[in-house]
C-alpha cells in the first residue's frame, strides 16, 4: 500500500511541476498586450468622478496593513479606482448551522472593527468612497441555499445573522461609509423569511443613513426580493456564463452580455433602479467566462492554464457593454490583493487583476 502510494505522490508531483511549466509558458504569451501608462493617475487623489456621473468605480480590496495604507491607496487611485468595497466576515460552519457565529468583542468596537474604522478615514482623505459589505463564509456549502428543519431554528439563524448586521450598521454610520449592503446571497432565507428581512430593513434605516443595497446572486434570485423598494441600487452578484469556450475572443464574449443586458435594463425599468454589480470578476485562465464565479483550488493546475489575455478581454467586453448604459451604476470587481507580488503573476489564476492586463484596461476605463 505505501509503494502504491508513493506511486500516486510522484505522479500527481510531477503532473503539478509539468502544469506549472505550461502555465509559465502560456501566461508568457499573454504580453503581446500594450501597456498605456498614459491613462494613470499618479497624483495621489481621485479626480471625483463618481460625483459628476455616479458610476462606481470600485474594487473588492483585502489584506489592509496599517503600516503600509497609503502605498495601498496609491496603487488604487493610479488605476482610477474611487470606490473601496470593505468587507468584514461573518462565520458558520455549512448551510445547516444553527447561527452565525459571533465574534467577541470586550468594547463597542472590537481590533477587528478598528482595522475598519483607520482604512475608512484613509479612504475619505483620498475622496475615496466606501461599500461596506459584510460577508458570509462557510467552511462547506453555499449561504444562498441555507437549510433549517423548522420555523424556530429559521428565527434562531436569523436573530444571530440580525444581531451581526445591526452591529455593522452601527459601524457603517461611525465611518460615514456612502453605502452599506446588507446581505449577500440569501436566496432561500429570503423565500422563506420576507418579513424577517423588511424588519431588518427598516431597522438598519433607523440606524445608518447611507445609501442601501442588496447583493442578489446573477441567477435569478433579484426576482425573489421583496424590499427592492427600500434599496438605493439593486445589486447583483454578477457571475454571468459568456461563452461556452475556452480562449474566446472579444466578439464572443460581448455576445454573450446581450440576453444577459436585456433582462438587466427590464429588471431596472420594472423597480426603477439602477443596477449595481456589488461584485463582478474573472479569473485569469483561459476557462474564465464559462463558469466565472468558479474558483480555482490546488488541483487546477493540472487542467487549466493561465490566459491574462482571456481575463483582459472580459473585462474589456464589460465596460463596452455595460459602461455607458443610463441604467447601470457600475461595480465593484473582485478582487484586488493589498500583498500581491508582482513576480507571481506568470502562474496566478485567481480572480486579482493586479499586474496583469485587466488592471490597465481598468485604469482606461475607470478613467473615462
Amino acid at each position: 500500500m505505501n509503494q502504491y502510494f508513493s506511486i500516486f505522490i510522484i505522479v500527481i508531483t510531477l503532473s503539478i511541476s509539468l502544469s506549472d511549466c505550461a502555465v509559465r509558458s502560456e501566461a508568457a504569451q499573454d504580453y503581446d498586450f500594450t501597456w498605456d501608462m498614459a491613462v494613470e493617475n499618479h497624483t495621489g487623489m481621485t479626480q471625483g468622478r463618481y460625483n459628476k456621473d455616479g458610476k462606481h468605480r470600485g474594487m473588492s480590496v483585502f489584506h489592509w496593513r496599517q503600516d503600509d495604507i497609503n502605498e495601498g491607496l496609491n496603487q488604487l487611485i493610479k488605476n482610477n479606482i474611487e470606490g473601496v468595497a470593505l468587507i468584514p466576515f461573518l462565520f458558520q460552519k455549512t448551510d445547516t448551522t444553527k447561527v452565525v457565529r459571533w465574534r467577541d468583542r470586550e468594547s463597542k468596537w472590537s481590533e477587528y472593527d478598528s482595522t475598519y474604522i483607520e482604512v475608512s478615514q484613509q479612504l475619505h482623505k483620498r475622496n475615496m468612497h466606501i461599500m461596506f459589505k459584510p460577508h458570509l463564509w462557510m467552511n462547506e456549502g453555499w449561504r444562498s441555499n441555507i437549510k433549517m428543519d423548522n420555523d424556530e431554528e429559521w428565527d434562531t439563524w436569523f436573530d444571530s445573522y440580525e444581531r451581526h448586521m445591526i452591529h455593522y450598521a452601527h459601524l457603517a454610520e461611525h465611518m460615514d461609509v456612502e453605502l452599506y449592503c446588507i446581505g449577500t446571497e440569501f436566496k432561500s432565507s429570503i423565500q422563506k423569511q420576507p418579513k424577517r428581512w423588511q424588519g431588518l430593513v427598516n431597522k438598519i434605516k433607523e440606524i445608518y443613513h447611507g445609501k442601501l443595497t442588496y447583493a442578489a446572486n446573477w441567477d435569478g434570485e433579484y426576482d425573489d426580493v421583496p424590499f427592492w423598494k427600500d434599496m438605493d441600487y439593486i445589486g447583483i452578484q454578477a457571475y454571468y456564463p459568456l461563452t461556452n469556450k475556452n480562449k474566446p475572443t472579444l466578439s464572443e464574449i460581448k455576445d454573450g452580455w446581450q440576453s444577459h443586458k436585456s433582462k438587466l435594463e427590464k429588471l431596472s425599468t420594472k423597480h426603477n433602479k439602477p443596477i449595481l454589480f456589488s461584485e463582478i470578476g474573472y479569473r485569469s485562465d483561459e476557462s474564465a467566462t464559462i463558469k466565472p464565479w468558479v474558483w480555482d483550488s490546488a488541483l487546477d493546475k493540472v487542467k487549466d492554464r493561465a490566459c491574462n489575455i482571456t481575463q483582459h478581454l472580459a473585462y474589456e467586453a464589460l465596460f463596452q457593454e455595460l459602461w455607458n448604459e443610463d441604467w447601470f451604476a457600475g461595480m465593484y470587481f473582485w478582487q484586488w490583493h493589498n500583498t500581491s507580488e508582482e513576480g507571481n503573476t506568470h502562474e496566478a489564476l485567481d480572480f486579482t487583476p493586479r499586474y496583469k492586463p485587466a488592471e490597465n484596461t481598468i485604469a482606461k476605463w475607470y478613467g473615462k
